[in-house]
């Protein structure tokens, strides 16, 4: 059998420290077409575009990256 990384006594130590917090009441979700309308207007409607003239799905400020 293989070995264990760290003891089993502290498996579970740091969900058990961290705070309880409630979960808060949110406005609930788009679905179906209403959600694809949603989408269209991020996408295509309201378009900003980074330096080169492109728009890319998961874009950070300049110069954040690397």
């Amino acid at each position: 059998m293989g070995k264990v990384h760290g003891s089993l006594a502290r498996a579970g130590k740091v969900k058990s420290q961290t705070p309880k917090v409630e979960k808060q009441e949110k406005k609930k979700k788009a679905t179906g077409r209403a959600k694809k309308r949603i989408l269209y207007n991020r996408r295509f409607v309201n378009v900003t575009t980074q330096v080169g003239g492109k728009r890319r799905m998961n874009a950070q400020p300049e110069g954040k990256s690397g």
